[in-house]
């Protein structure tokens, strides 16, 4: 009988991914309702060190693939990875993150081993020894619970939503090796060029600052990255600037976007369209800055103010500096 849970954990570059561990610090909470262990899989090249951080997040294992095959995300490679993981330990549950590889690769595997797939959960709910999974559907207008009748199911959950928890102790599992064959790889990644994007990865960004129309022009990104470089927050954007090229797609914010669920998000100049609304509206925290103060956006803020914001964030710059060197 399949139970417990199985976490696949997603590295870049040979660091782990944040949301990775929110999603082992979820199962093993998620766990006592589901009953079984949490094993952990990590797949790569060279991730044995990375794999020896892990016993701190609670899982009962670890596995680990590892290879030369596995160095660049390879759908093919990796979904023969985690399959095989599946296989391996026969869990009820699979959980990763709610990342572009996630979306990628979850789903590939759920739908090879006939099994369902929710993606982007944000909470869940238990009856008896199931997890039902809740998220939020029709831009943020509702939520849909979903209820398992399978023996296995796959889950992605949202960045920034769960809670990342960490034993002060020295915790000890079983760390082994799975093997597992690449297979027929019909596409490798041969060289990975980095833009000058954000220097924080904005799905998983606790700040973020967010521009709209109302910055008037690409020339005034530097008065918003001047925020963030003292924030130590990540950039994003409307869609409005994105069509209009002023920032790339990358920085995009909403529906069409990326899904945020930051700890603070400051709106500079966005009116509040449903569109971005719906991939941020989940932020702890809204502080809104628009010169219209009928926008939308007021309306699901936490803190507004009414002013320009190419006027209004130099100064908030200048404050928050003034805090940093006064401490």
């Amino acid at each position: 009988m399949a139970e417990g849970i199985l976490v696949f954990i997603e590295q870049r570059q040979g660091k782990i991914r944040k949301a990775s561990l929110e999603a082992l610090s979820e199962a093993y909470k998620q766990a006592k309702t589901a009953g079984g262990n949490v094993t952990a899989l990590i797949v790569g090249k060279d991730v044995k060190s990375l794999a020896g951080t892990l016993p701190k997040y609670h899982p009962h294992k670890v596995l680990v693939v590892d290879g030369a095959d596995f160095e660049n995300y390879s759908t093919d490679a990796y979904a023969n990875a985690l399959a095989e993981g599946v296989k391996s330990v026969s869990p009820k549950y699979v959980f990763a993150a709610n990342t572009s590889m996630a979306k990628d690769l979850i789903a590939r595997v759920a739908a090879r081993l006939d099994a369902p797939c929710v993606s982007d959960v944000t909470d869940f709910e238990s009856e008896g020894n199931n997890l039902l999974a809740r998220r939020p559907q029709f831009s943020g207008k509702a939520y849909t619970v979903f209820e398992f009748n399978s023996p296995l199911a796959f889950m992605t959950l949202r960045p920034n939503v769960f809670a990342v928890q960490e034993s002060s102790n020295n915790v000890n599992c079983p760390i082994e090796d799975l093997q597992v064959a690449a297979g027929d790889i019909k596409a490798r990644v041969t060289e990975t060029h980095a833009s000058a994007g954000n220097k924080i990865e904005l799905s998983e960004a606790s700040i973020i600052v967010s521009g709209g129309r109302g910055i008037k022009g690409p020339e005034n990104w530097p008065v918003l990255q001047n925020l963030c470089d003292a924030l130590g927050a990540a950039l994003g954007a409307s869609r409005a600037v994105v069509d209009a090229g002023w920032i790339d797609h990358q920085h995009q914010v909403g529906q069409t976007g990326k899904t945020v669920s930051p700890q603070l998000y400051i709106a500079c100049g966005i009116s509040g369209a449903i569109q971005h609304l719906a991939g941020m509206n989940s932020s702890k925290v809204i502080v809104a800055i628009n010169n219209n103060p009928d926008a939308e956006i007021f309306k699901h803020a936490t803190y507004g103010i009414v002013g320009d914001c190419l006027d209004v964030v130099p100064k908030l710059t200048e404050e928050i500096k003034k805090l940093h060197a006064n401490n």
